[in-house]
Parts: C-alpha cells; sequence; structure tokens
C-alpha cells in the first residue's frame, strides 16, 4: 500500500467517526421540580365522600420554566403503601396506576378531589405527581 493510499484510508476512517459524533443528538438540561404538598397536612381529617383540593406549593418553579413532566397526578397511599383499587394498585409504585386525579397543570397549584370509600385511618398520605413524586403529610379519613 502506497502512502497516499494509507493517507486516504485513514482520512476516510476517521472522518467516517467524526460524522458520527457530531450526529449524536444534544442533550438538554430540564429542572426537576418537586412542589410540597401544602394540603392535607397533619391534623387534617377528611370524610368519605367528600370533595377537598390538594394544594401545593408553586412558589419556586424553575426559572426559566423548562419542567421535565408538567403534567400532574395525584395518588393516596396508607401507611406509606399504596392502596389497591383506590389510588393506586397493591406494589409500591406510589398508586401511578390507579390515580384519585390525573392530567392537570402541575403549575395549578390544587386540584379536587373526592374522598374514595376506603376505611378509617390517620395514616393516610396523598403523593402528588409531576417532575417527581412528592409524598404529603400524614391526615385522617373517617367514614
Amino acid at each position: 500500500m502506497t502512502t497516499m493510499h494509507l493517507f486516504t484510508t485513514l482520512t476516510l476512517i476517521f472522518a467516517s467517526l467524526i460524522s458520527h459524533i457530531s450526529c449524536a443528538p444534544m442533550i438538554e438540561s430540564r429542572d426537576v421540580w418537586d412542589p410540597p404538598v401544602l394540603y392535607p397536612h397533619a391534623g387534617t381529617v377528611w370524610f368519605v365522600g367528600q370533595f377537598h383540593n390538594v394544594t401545593w406549593d408553586t412558589s419556586n418553579p424553575p426559572a426559566d420554566g423548562d419542567i421535565t413532566d408538567p403534567t400532574g397526578m395525584i395518588s393516596l397511599i396508607k401507611g406509606g403503601t399504596p392502596l389497591a383499587g383506590v389510588g393506586g394498585p397493591s406494589d409500591f409504585n406510589l398508586g401511578t396506576d390507579d390515580p384519585l386525579a390525573k392530567g392537570f397543570s402541575i403549575l395549578d397549584g390544587r386540584h379536587q378531589i373526592q374522598v374514595p370509600d376506603v376505611g378509617p385511618g390517620d395514616d393516610y398520605a396523598v403523593v402528588l405527581f409531576g417532575d417527581s413524586g412528592n409524598i404529603g403529610q400524614q391526615f385522617t379519613i373517617l367514614k
């Protein structure tokens, strides 16, 4: 192989490698935002069948407004475990299969839900999903 052929071959290989690098997708930086749940809070008592607004703090969203997932979802957990068939399945995915509410903007700051028909207890909590899951304080549900 002559020096010219070797140079041409190496140049083509190098150009081929560089073209693959320049075609790589750009990774965009996005902000993960987990607004804290304000209501219900410790000491709150809900009754089955009532309507309540789950509220969360929207005072500090990402400055550029670039939220990874702005679509909200609310689930109910009891004793740290999702409820089967009521705001969550019996496994540990925090109720994403059967939420109390979904499809609203996480920037709304509140969303109305109806208290499901569950047994009484003082260890219920709501989980607010958007960018990430944020579990509120434990509260009471009565019949």
